[in-house]
């Protein structure tokens, strides 16, 4: 592996006197449609031309698709280095590691990833079964990580705060592709300054939770209640002194808040005393079950099933579509004040909240590159129209790759759960196309980057025309 260059903050200009330019022209856009409500999708011509190829690729994240694109530049003998805020691989994913994933190992494993796997000792799981969190972690990731090929690369405790291009702010445009990216890392209580040809930002959405509101604003109302509230997925099981017997209130519509409400569920049975509450903004609680038994991944399907059936048995109460505004404290349990039926509505007497509403993605440390993102869905611009839910729902997503997921910023791509913003439909199957597509281009093969190489089961439900509360599959 070649040298990577590493700066301290005292070896770094404080000026620069290049001059400040800007284009006047903008390449011809590219139209793209998709399988389902066919959205024009325009995307820049490929620039081929690469720039600072003597040094490394720069992943940020080491989960499951910032890992993936590791083992695809590993075995394109591609330079890279990956940066990890956490102590140890798939640091996220510990925090819900008691949750099974609806997808079985079939779609979790990446196809270079296991390649390089298989060339050692490593026991394949077998491909029906559905992993836990942890066991995806210690049954995938941990072996993964301790690959020759891969283990020297990987910078734990290592946060990324900012990144830019060398001796340019957003601001400038001349020469600017060809100067390299600066990464700055924060690590060991020191600022260390880190140059890559490219970067791939793979560090997802979790940590940054969407409130409890309707309207996606955070209230300090809502932050007085935080000792009371739960943001993810809880390990209900082993925080069952704190559920038990409460009034316990769920919002959010998705498979998140289907688990969460299961999981309850199973301690109403030895708790009866419990009481749970539904509060989500579909217009009928039918829409949340999704395909149910027409789903291709049938774990997922059996989800939707299940709350359907609790529901049924009427152990749930549920409020939809319900517009909560505001989560207040009241005589040391909380109220949720929405609109309900057209009607100012106060739930009054819940002792715990849980918040499946899903997370945002942070750009924060994008400031000083140059962006394309969706003002609707916060997702990868050119990636939105096919994920959009005032589009269509589908969970099943037509494959793209780099050329949909490149940015402005020539050589930096945002991938993973991050690149679909605060869109809900991402698979991990999904990812590891985008990043084997990614690297490709990055290593030079640009037609095995134009190729799809991704199957994925359909969700049995799309619904294309959402004024319309008939769902039909379309994709």
């Amino acid at each position: 592996m070649k040298e990577i260059k590493i700066f301290t903050t005292k070896e770094t200009s404080c000026c620069s006197t290049e001059p400040t330019t800007t284009s006047c022209c903008t390449p011809e856009p590219t139209n793209e449609s998709t399988c389902c409500s066919s959205p024009e999708v325009t995307v820049e011509k490929p620039n081929q031309e690469q720039n600072n190829l003597h040094l490394p690729v720069a992943i940020i994240g080491a989960g499951p698709i910032g890992l993936a694109a590791a083992a695809h530049l590993a075995i394109q003998k591609v330079p890279f280095i990956v940066f990890e805020s956490g102590e140890n691989v798939g640091h996220n994913i510990r925090k819900w590691q008691h949750v099974h994933l609806f997808s079985p190992w079939q779609y979790d494993i990446d196809k270079a990833a296991r390649k390089l796997l298989e060339e050692t000792e490593w026991k394949s799981p077998q491909n029906d079964v559905l992993p836990t969190g942890k066991e995806l972690v210690e049954q995938y990731l941990e072996p993964l990580s301790k690959l020759p090929a891969i283990k020297e690369t990987i910078r734990y405790n290592s946060k990324v705060i900012s990144i830019s291009r060398k001796q340019n702010d957003k601001m400038k445009s001349l020469n600017r592709e060809k100067q390299p990216f600066e990464i700055y890392v924060e690590r060991n209580q020191d600022i260390e300054i880190v140059e890559a040809r490219a970067i791939i930002d793979a560090t997802g959405t979790w940590g940054n939770p969407n409130p409890a509101t309707s309207n996606g604003v955070w209230l300090n109302s809502e932050k007085q209640c935080k000792n009371h509230i739960e943001y993810g997925i809880p390990n209900v099981a082993k925080s069952s002194n704190r559920y038990a017997d409460k009034t316990v209130a769920v919002i959010g519509g998705g498979h998140s808040a289907i688990n969460t409400l299961l999981e309850l569920a199973d301690l109403q049975k030895e708790y009866p005393q419990t009481k749970l509450i539904w509060i989500l903004r579909k217009k009928h609680v039918e829409d949340a079950y999704g395909g149910e038994e027409k789903d291709a991944l049938e774990a997922r399907g059996e989800l939707g099933s299940k709350m359907h059936a609790l529901v049924d048995s009427g152990k749930v109460q549920v409020y939809t579509p319900f517009y909560t505004m505001q989560v207040k404290s009241m005589n040391e349990q909380m109220e949720l004040v929405g609109r309900y039926e057209g009607e100012m509505t106060v739930i009054k007497g819940i002792d715990e909240l849980i918040v499946n509403a899903g997370n945002r993605p942070d750009f924060s440390i994008e400031q000083e590159v140059r962006l394309s993102i969706d003002p609707a869905t916060e997702s990868v611009a050119a990636l939105a129209p096919l994920i959009d839910p005032n589009e269509h729902s589908c969970g099943t997503v037509r494959a793209h790759g780099e050329e949909i997921l490149r940015q402005p910023e020539q050589g930096l791509y945002i991938v993973g759960m991050k690149s679909y913003g605060r869109a809900p439909t991402f698979l991990m199957a999904t990812g590891y196309e985008q990043v084997r597509s990614i690297t490709a281009y990055l290593a030079g093969d640009i037609e095995a980057s134009k190729r799809v190489e991704l199957d994925l089961p359909e969700t049995g439900v799309c619904s294309i025309n959402l004024n319309n509360s008939t769902s039909s599959s379309c994709c």
